[in-house]
């Protein structure tokens, strides 16, 4: 799944034709609002704090971020940082015997004694390496009867792969060729963050600076063109160019920086103890929704007030392997996380058993699993989409929640265009559109993404657990589903990605199975009914 929401795209032949409309800005932390007195579509976390949980004792709960780095000095995370008080920093030994050695705040399982990685091929793209040697003398009319079936996957799985490929490089070009317009114009105009008076009065003498003119006037009408430039130009250029040169090059291979055997799923001992990485972006923003530090006076709230972020690094900027999937969650409960969030997928799988494992051990420890539906509007039901649970046990799936992203406005835009979807693979909706939270170098950042509404669920799961203790992974996944603030209208949404895709209108209760959107004030409420109840007395 990608980071955060895809890029549409932005070019012609010559030049965009239509280029994103920028996000109208939310509030900060309007996912902690309430709907009926903030006319904010949130979870009312505040409310709940201010009507349910003041005076009410709770105990530190341990929320891992199974992500792609975590900041652990950052200004609103540095005090929520799990810390192993069993081991003694920086000596190099394993002082607490788990195999690790200095896990002071989590792992890293994509990380070695050479550094780290950072851009990683997609799981397809691994697959059709591993095929294409496989099959490397074969057709369609020698291939081996018994060969037939994986054959004909390795033709589909490589034909998608040169699809993917080609758009990636058409867009990269496109991008490429709106970006250098664009910077030629800013350049004739003399200033660095022009304003939309400034394109109103700059002469164009081209066909193409006419429509650099037209598509700017419009994009900043509602924003700076420096965040227009960073947020929708340099991220459209930088997304399209890792596609290119690593997602989807089968050439590209940096797994000997982990120094790891990749096709060894029982190795569970190796990466370092580098829980940021080279690009901590993704997992901060993660953390930061989850439990950004409620009491320094300073950023963000997170929705959880007492609970310690582990950060369990397995992302790269790419498709995890499942291998340290499995790892990053035997890690996490092993060393006493009570839920884990995970804002990753992918479409294709090399070994989804190993996953499977790991998802019923989190459940057999009563450890509670929050994921990420994904980012590609696409019904999950029919879509492959992993990790998934399918295949898996009623016990199992009693302790994994998979959330889609909402916006904030009660209409037919609830459901965020991006959100994938899936009546009976998606349990629940939460914010996940415009989300301000914490991003490395003690800064701040919007992002979109079903990646924004997991930790949203995830803070929830760990606000219950940490008031009521008693409660078991199922149980809080229960009360979390059955007290979602239900939507009882229609909702629209293009099926389908290209530019004018058919728009379809449904009943929001056709996109997951609880029909609504996740409200902590009704979840702590409910919580009090079960039999922990008497824990928050």
């Amino acid at each position: 799944m990608n980071k955060s929401r895809i890029f549409s795209a932005l070019l012609g032949a010559a030049l965009v034709s239509a280029v994103p409309t920028l996000v109208h800005a939310q509030k900060a932390n309007w996912q902690n609002l309430d709907l009926k007195s903030d006319s904010t579509f949130g979870i009312s976390t505040e409310k709940a704090y201010k009507e349910l949980l003041k005076g009410k004792k709770s105990v530190k709960v341990i929320v891992a971020v199974n992500d792609g780095g975590v900041e652990a000095t950052h200004e609103d995370l540095k005090r929520i940082m799990w810390v192993n008080k069993k081991e003694i920093a920086g000596n190099g030994k394993d002082d607490d015997k788990n195999g690790y050695a200095d896990d002071i705040n989590g792992w890293n399982f994509i990380g070695g004694p050479k550094g780290s990685v950072n851009f990683e091929t997609l799981e397809l793209t691994r697959l059709v390496r591993r095929d294409m040697a496989r099959f490397a003398n074969t057709t369609d009319a020698n291939v081996a009867e018994k060969d037939k079936k994986d054959w004909e996957t390795f033709k589909a799985e490589r034909a998608d792969l040169e699809k993917q490929l080609g758009e990636a490089k058409a867009n990269l070009a496109g991008i490429s060729g709106f970006k250098n317009a664009l910077d030629a114009v800013v350049k004739k105009i003399g200033k660095e963050n022009p304003t939309a008076e400034d394109f109103k009065n700059f002469k164009p003498s081209t066909p193409i600076e006419g429509r650099i003119q037209s598509v700017l006037v419009k994009q900043l009408e509602e924003g700076s063109f420096k965040d227009f430039y960073e947020d929708q130009i340099k991220e459209g250029f930088d997304y399209y160019t890792r596609q290119a040169e690593y997602n989807l090059n089968l050439d590209y291979n940096p797994r000997d920086i982990v120094g790891d055997n990749p096709d060894d799923v029982n190795e569970k001992f190796y990466g370092n103890n580098d829980v940021a990485g080279p690009d901590a972006m993704h997992g901060s923003h993660v953390a930061g929704i989850i439990a950004a530090d409620r009491t320094n006076k300073i950023g963000i709230w997170g929705v959880a007030d007492n609970v310690a972020i582990m950060g369990v690094r397995c992302t790269p900027n790419g498709d995890e392997r499942d291998k340290d999937v499995a790892n990053g969650i035997r890690y996490a409960v092993d060393n006493g996380a009570k839920v884990i969030n995970m804002s990753f997928g992918k479409a294709y799988s090399w070994n989804k058993a190993i996953v499977n494992e790991a998802m019923k051990y989190a459940a057999s420890k009563d450890v509670l699993i929050v994921q990420a539906a994904g980012n590609e509007n696409k019904d999950i039901d029919v879509e492959n989409n992993y990790p998934n649970h399918k295949d898996l046990d009623e016990k199992t799936i009693a302790s994994w929640i998979t959330v889609g992203a909402s916006g904030p406005t009660d209409d037919e835009t609830l459901k965020a265009s991006f959100s994938n979807f899936g009546k009976t693979q998606v349990d629940v909706f939460a914010p996940g559109v415009h989300i301000y939270s914490t991003v490395p170098g003690s800064k701040y950042k919007n992002l979109d993404g079903t990646s924004m509404a997991s930790p949203v669920v995830a803070g929830l799961a760990g606000l219950i657990r940490s008031y009521y203790p008693k409660l078991t992974a199922a149980q809080v996944k229960e009360i979390i589903v059955k007290s979602v603030t239900k939507v009882n209208h229609n909702v629209t949404y293009a099926k389908g990605e290209e530019p004018g895709a058919e728009k379809v209108s449904v009943p929001f209760s056709d996109l997951c199975i609880s029909g609504g959107i996740v409200n902590a004030y009704n979840a702590l409420k409910l919580a009090a009914t079960y039999s922990g109840k008497a824990n928050a007395k």
